[in-house]
């Protein structure tokens, strides 16, 4: 069964990496970089800062903490499973871009679960109304995944376990960050009441 989903996943990768050209060679290998989002970021941002005002520093701790785990549970995993990527997979013919291989191993991706964990993280602090954030968000997570697909560093089961981490994680950290924010407003109301009641 393993061997089975282990061909799949190698077929399905060669056709996805297969489709490639100059152009796009230097699109995906920008578009990997966390800076070259940084606008995308800023744009989050507005919408939590306009919701949690000055308790946006807690979600932004929550949010650190959270890309920490997730970052480092995905090195662990690595170092645990020892799959090799694809580029550093020995007989396997990778479309590679500027001679960039990542690691030895990538089951799985780094990328996958920190940008999945942030879209629904997103999806838990802000709410369902928010749509506007969520599809642009969600774009990013999917789009940052295919270029390390593209750029022969991940094959699709590196990305999809990624991704199922990372909705769990930004579920957990979500749910913790919205019971706190919750407890510090309910604490602010309550003094408040206090104050008026004297």
């Amino acid at each position: 069964m393993i061997e089975f989903l282990d061909h799949i996943d190698k077929s399905v990768f060669l056709l996805l990496n297969g489709f490639h050209n100059p152009f796009f060679d230097h699109v995906m290998f920008w578009a990997t970089k966390s800076l070259v989002w940084l606008p995308l970021y800023i744009y989050f941002l507005f919408f939590v800062i306009r919701k949690f005002k000055w308790n946006t520093i807690l979600i932004l701790l929550f949010t650190g903490l959270m890309i920490l785990c997730t970052d480092q549970l995905s090195n662990i995993v690595k170092e645990g499973v020892h799959r090799f990527r694809p580029s550093q997979q020995p007989g396997l013919m990778v479309h590679l871009v500027d001679a960039y291989k990542g690691g030895m191993y990538g089951f799985f991706s780094a990328h996958a679960i920190n940008t999945s964990s942030v879209v629904v993280f997103l999806m838990m602090i802000l709410g369902r109304k928010y749509f506007y954030v969520y599809v642009p968000a969600i774009l990013w997570s999917v789009f940052i995944s295919y270029t390390r697909i593209y750029l022969g560093v991940h094959y699709p089961g590196d990305i999809i376990v990624g991704w199922i981490a990372g909705s769990l994680a930004g579920f957990l950290f979500g749910k913790g960050a919205v019971l706190i924010y919750k407890s510090i407003d309910q604490s602010v109301i309550n003094n408040a009441i206090s104050s008026d009641s004297k």
